[in-house]
């Protein structure tokens, strides 16, 4: 049976002012940074430190960040439950309803982790309450993605949708930004002292960062598109069981695209702190590394979105993934020389290049495949399924690997074989930008 075709724009009302426009994109930059900063704090405390807090102590140390990456990728495995969750309250009810949960939810389960005793102190205990609180923060945040891309893909014009939705992107860097630059500030403190608590400052912070995304989020406007879809009644009672029955292929297709694309950026930004601290590099270096690279992704992530609305969103995701291929051994070669430039600008490569050009077309292109009234269930379910295989597990197998080859190239391996996969995806991927 085929699959329904949406329309980004289906008999729309005109589009929102620019005043108004600009307002959602500031909000939803803001409110997705303070999110994803909750979320990209437990990546960097785990590649770190929790390995040896959290978990029974063994004289090797990657198989203490082997158990923090475990419980890492937990958070992943329930994205999925969060997904359907909000994806339902943000197709049946609200968008913007959807987004305030789950800021609410993340926002408590991140400072909680902040307070929690270490192994040493309850045993294991310990690391059953970091795993609990770690299912939280998947759960909120397998409903953040797709509401934060649709606030502002649904709002923005169609000839400009590729670039407004990139802005959704910088909501995650951002995250990452500020939670990297939470941890180096930690650092600065006598390393006994940051194991004793230090780490737990750039957790207990979030109650600050907390409070100000859930007063942006209750004031931002609601999405003209759902809006217009509520007014005339085609608000669906089941979104998430008719986005599976109507757009099987679009969600297998989102799945696909996101495993390049969401694999490739976790060995990046979470296993290169791993490889860099088993050969020697000190964690501050591979830190601010991955901060750099971060922060050039950010402008990199809107110049690929904007592309994407003048070559077709197909065209740019596949030289993301290109480049992934071919970047695959060259990011190991350089970390290898230890040579603080060329870390940098092979992490700066692999993300401004590889990452950036698939992220900042991803949210156009894979909400343009559903209909309007499934959207947020369709890119939700899409978007989270794909992260157990490739976000939550890319570093769990990299290190995995790393733990029984002591070698960088079956990683690089791994980051080709996710390429493959998605340039695979591709081919069976239909343009979606309205050509004007």
């Amino acid at each position: 049976m085929a699959s329904v075709q949406p329309s980004a724009a289906e008999n729309a009302p005109s589009m929102v002012k620019d005043k108004t426009l600009t307002r959602i994109v500031v909000a939803s930059v803001v409110g997705n940074a303070m999110e994803w900063y909750d979320f990209f704090v437990y990546g960097t405390a785990a590649a770190l430190v929790f390995g040896q807090l959290f978990f029974p102590p063994n004289a090797d140390p990657l198989v203490g960040t082997l158990s923090s990456f475990g419980a890492f990728a937990i958070g992943f495995v329930a994205r999925p439950l969060g997904g359907a969750l909000f994806g339902h309250i943000g197709d049946r009810f609200s968008r913007k309803t959807s987004l305030v949960w789950t800021l609410l939810i993340m926002g408590m389960a991140t400072f909680a982790i902040g307070l929690l005793p270490t192994y040493a102190q309850v045993g294991l205990w310990s690391p059953v309450l970091l795993v609990a609180l770690r299912l939280l923060q998947g759960i909120a945040s397998g409903g953040e993605w797709g509401g934060g891309v649709l606030m502002l893909s649904e709002n923005a014009p169609e000839e400009k949708r590729g670039y407004y939705a990139a802005w959704s992107q910088l909501g995650v860097g951002g995250g990452f930004v500020l939670s990297s630059g939470a941890f180096l500030a930690a650092q600065t403190i006598p390393h006994e002292q940051f194991l004793a608590w230090g780490w737990r400052l750039p957790f207990l912070a979030s109650l600050i960062i907390f409070a100000v995304g859930v007063y942006i989020r209750t004031h931002l406007p609601e999405s003209r598109e759902f809006k217009h879809m509520e007014q005339q009644g085609k608000t669906s009672h089941m979104p998430v069981l008719d986005a599976i029955k109507r757009h099987p292929k679009e969600i297998l297709i989102s799945i696909g695209l996101r495993i390049a694309e969401s694999g490739g950026a976790y060995i990046f930004l979470a296993f290169s702190l791993v490889y860099g601290k088993h050969i020697g590099i000190p964690a501050s270096t591979m830190l601010f590394g991955v901060t750099i690279a971060m922060l050039v992704e950010m402008p990199a992530m809107l110049m690929w979105g904007r592309l994407s609305d003048h070559f077709g969103r197909r065209r740019i995701y596949m030289i993301g993934a290109t480049s992934l291929l071919l970047l695959a051994f060259p990011i190991f070669w350089a970390i290898n020389t230890q040579s603080t430039p060329l870390i940098y600008l092979a992490l700066v490569f692999g993300t401004a290049i590889s990452h950036a050009a698939m992220i900042g077309t991803q949210p156009a292109l894979v909400s343009e495949l559903f209909s309007t009234e499934v959207r947020y269930s369709g890119v939700a379910l899409g978007h989270e399924i794909s992260s157990i295989f490739a976000g939550g597990m890319s570093p769990l197998i990299a290190t995995a690997l790393l733990m029984h080859f002591s070698a960088y190239w079956p990683v690089s391996v791994f980051l080709i074989l996710m390429a493959l996969i998605t340039l695979i995806t591709l081919q069976f991927t239909r343009e979606t930008r309205v050509r004007t």
